[in-house]
């Protein structure tokens, strides 16, 4: 009589259980003990995939393509002998699907401020597997540490509005485990109110002044035009 399976181990022959679409991933499935033959079947959401056998101590190995999000797993094999009605069943073990990032968007609740007001920015990628990490920047300059969302919403600093220098430019870039998936946002600057209510009120005094001189000049007429034609008869 065959040797007793002991429950066997579904290994990746890969490093790491992050995949993308399209990529090929090999599953080893071997029970430490039992004798040969053995018969290994690989199971994904308890359905089967496929079925090897071995005649020697050797891993039953299979290879299988990530061509959607089903097929992440959770995979599971089963040894059997071929003499046995009752198989053992292996650890579970599932992929996790990397996608790429979507461009940030970086958006702000307002586009105007005035000097010595506080406001937030806001970084946002609709798509790409979590976590995602965003950094904003002003210009070239990081203006914030690493920020890792491991939920999909939005990262948010708050910025204080102290001079025209910080105005912008603003960007964040988002990144996650997708391979060179780094992605930068659109440009973003702030509106100073302030610089602009100053360019308005100087061409209003310019234009009061400019009026001023009119009504000056039209009022000056009778004191100086009428005497100077009396004078003259």
């Amino acid at each position: 009589f065959p040797g007793i399976l002991s429950n066997p181990k579904l290994m990746l022959v890969q490093r790491s259980l992050n995949v993308v679409m399209k990529q090929n991933v090999t599953l080893s499935c071997c029970s430490a003990s039992g004798s040969p033959p053995v018969r290994y079947t690989l199971f994904k959401h308890n359905q089967q995939v496929s079925s090897l056998n071995r005649s020697d101590s050797t891993p039953a190995l299979f290879t299988l393509t990530i061509s959607s999000a089903s097929d992440v797993g959770p995979y599971k094999c089963k040894a059997e002998h071929n003499t046995s009605s009752d198989g053992k069943y292996s650890n579970s073990l599932s992929f996790t699907l990397l996608e790429p990032i979507s461009k940030p968007v970086l958006s702000s609740p307002t586009s105007h401020t005035t000097k010595g007001q506080n406001v937030t920015l806001s970084c946002f990628a609709e798509n790409g597997s979590l976590p995602i990490t965003y950094i904003f920047f002003k210009g070239k300059q990081s203006i914030s540490p690493p920020k890792m969302m491991h939920e999909r919403e939005a990262a948010v600093i708050f910025l204080f509005v102290n001079s025209s220098t910080d105005s912008g430019t603003y960007k964040c870039k988002a990144n996650n485990s997708f391979p060179n998936g780094m992605k930068y946002s659109n440009s973003f600057n702030f509106t100073l109110a302030e610089e602009r209510s100053h360019s308005q009120a100087l061409i209003i005094s310019l234009g009061l002044i400019l009026l001023l001189l009119v009504i000056g000049f039209a009022l000056a007429i009778p004191f100086f035009i009428i005497p100077s034609y009396k004078a003259s008869e």
